[in-house]
């Protein structure tokens, strides 16, 4: 950020700035006296501007000493909201250069250009502006967030401008010549500007929308361009179907795949940097009959690792489990299916007993992000390291706790009871519905049930639900046919009050933001142990539960009554946890 005008100025003058605005801020609310005296103070030995120095001290924020600026210069503020905004001014200013200077224009009166602005004092912005438009710039102030909100309503996605600019895109490969000529075509297609900033608009788009992952899909006529948010697929514009070769060729380069190779399924990683910081992309190809489709999960490190408090689990939950990872040895499993947050969860848990004292080793497919103190091993299949090669060296190692990414097969899952029975707490992941099936699926896997009656400790089943959204949500009546699916954990609702989004342009029509967990805990009590030694199943094991044990779909109806999800949205991601009545 610039500050006011930089014209050379007196001592004197340059002090009655400075005071003006320290005086603003403190009208603004956004500082105390005690505050701005030690600004003022740690000026007359710097020499430097009183914003600069009180955002170096953390008293105020860079959009705090803007706003005090723009009243203290008397610059007009727009409000976009209702500014009807004049189309033939938007199109002095591309797109591109709109969203790079976080500008928006306004109006047009013969050589002067009216110009909304989110920092109207950064000077070489405007010149910039005055040579890109041949206008005499015109100022305004507007909220950076409300100017790229209008902007991106005016303008249309970054993604959506682009690809209706492509018309002069490169064509797609021919083929001809042979595999070394096609490989020589896509590595040119690849390497193409508008390819490459196409490719990048996707990814940063993406990352924006929070979007968990994103699919490039090929068709007989088009490529499908979607974003999965919120764990729910949104379709986006799609690409012309000539620049599929192109697109897919770029993923590949950027992911480091053998480009020529069109007909096997590979695996890749992308280290892509947004404005959020380091995002790191894991990146599947498998081959289709029109194509190659891919996937790209996106590994936000910024929203994955969070504290246990922020996961979802409520209080007693909470407890119970954080007592579980006390336990000196033995095994806790998560479970849930693909993408619904069992590796946050474990990564949350280990946050919260690492101490120095303790030595962690986790061996993982992949590395999903890289954790403080902790002894992280990839599994790397082509160089014969799998979950039981890794897992028997980690016990070499003398840990005090393992976390298994996953156990998928019997020697893996013995391995991890031996050691847990030999003084380790292991933690590890399973894919399965609900928690009393994660003791049925390790005995499937062959596993003794008197060793796993011994060393597991605990289950918990999570799932991720949708929150709704803040800026839309209403009241409403639940349908009945919902109340009567939730069972008896229903039975008061008439006395509830639910809520629901109604859909606006902040959630996308979706009436909702965000996703959080709910759980299902199954504590192993002497009477579990039992019913494991004696193989019983998922249900009798549920029956000799704990008498505070909860279904995962009551956990969901209790966020659903604090208003924060909808028994819709509980429905749909635990209908496959236990079976609706109400339909059968």
């Amino acid at each position: 950020m610039k500050n006011a005008d930089e014209h050379p100025a007196s001592p004197d003058e340059t002090q009655r700035g400075v005071e003006l605005i320290g005086q603003m801020l403190l009208k603004l609310g956004y500082l105390s006296d005690e505050q701005l005296s030690e600004g003022l103070a740690l000026q007359r030995r710097q020499s430097k501007r009183l914003g600069e120095l009180l955002c170096q001290l953390g008293h105020v924020d860079e959009q705090m000493v803007r706003e005090a600026l723009v009243r203290q210069s008397h610059l007009p503020e727009v409000d976009l909201e209702t500014f009807p905004i004049d189309p033939q001014a938007a199109a002095c200013i591309p797109a591109e250069a709109a969203f790079r200077h976080k500008v928006l224009p306004l109006a047009v009166h013969e050589r002067t250009l009216d110009v909304a602005m989110a920092d109207p004092f950064d000077r070489g912005v405007i010149e910039s502006l005055r040579v890109l438009t041949g206008f005499r710039i015109e100022r305004f102030y507007c909220p950076e967030a409300i100017l790229l909100e209008t902007a991106r309503r005016i303008y249309g996605s970054n993604v959506a401008r682009m690809i209706a600019d492509l018309d002069g895109a490169p064509a797609a490969a021919t083929g001809e010549g042979g595999e070394e000529e096609l490989s020589l075509q896509l590595q040119e297609l690849a390497r193409e500007p508008s390819v490459v900033n196409l490719v990048n608009l996707i990814l940063l788009e993406a990352i924006d929308s929070r979007a968990s992952d994103v699919h490039i899909e090929p068709f007989e006529k088009t490529l499908k361009i979607k974003y999965r948010i919120d764990g729910v697929l949104h379709e986006m514009s799609p690409p012309p179907k000539r620049l599929q070769p192109a697109i897919i060729s770029r993923v590949k380069v950027m992911a480091g795949m053998n480009i020529a190779e069109r007909f096997v399924p590979q695996d890749g990683h992308i280290a892509f940097t947004s404005p959020r910081g380091k995002v790191d992309l894991r990146v599947a190809t498998v081959p289709t009959i029109f194509g190659e489709s891919v996937v790209l999960r996106i590994l936000d490190r910024s929203t994955a690792l969070i504290d246990m408090e922020h996961l979802g689990l409520n209080p007693a939950c909470l407890k119970q489990f954080s007592f579980l990872l006390q336990r000196p040895h033995g095994i806790v499993l998560v479970t849930g299916p693909t993408g619904s947050g069992k590796t946050t969860t474990l990564y949350a848990a280990l946050n919260r007993i690492y101490t120095p004292e303790k030595k962690i080793i986790t061996i993982e497919d992949p590395v999903e992000y890289q954790l403080e103190g902790v002894n992280q091993i990839p599994v790397n299949r082509k160089r014969g390291l799998t979950f039981a090669d890794g897992l028997r060296a980690i016990v070499r190692q003398d840990p005090d706790i393992i976390m298994i990414g996953e156990i998928r097969d019997r020697e893996t899952a013995d391995i991890a009871i031996r050691s847990a029975m030999t003084g380790h707490l292991v933690f590890s992941t399973l894919h399965t519905n609900d928690a009393p099936g994660a003791v049925t699926r390790l005995l499937d896997m062959g596993v003794e049930p008197f060793l796993l009656a011994s060393s597991l400790e605990g289950v918990l089943a999570q799932r991720l639900v949708r929150m709704i959204c803040p800026e839309c949500k209403a009241p409403y009546p639940p349908d009945e046919v919902a109340l009567q699916r939730m069972g008896p954990c229903a039975a008061n609702a008439k006395q509830e009050q639910f809520f629901h989004g109604e859909g606006c342009r902040s959630c996308r029509q979706s009436g909702y933001a965000g996703r959080n967990g709910i759980f299902e805990l199954l504590r192993i009590t002497a009477e579990v142990r039992d019913a494991i030694t004696r193989r019983c199943s998922a249900d009798q094991i549920s029956a000799v539960a704990p008498a505070d044990h909860q279904p995962m779909r009551q956990d969901g109806y209790r966020k659903a009554v604090e208003g924060l999800t909808t028994l819709e949205e509980v429905l749909r991601v635990t209908q496959d946890t236990q079976v609706d009545e109400a339909i059968m």
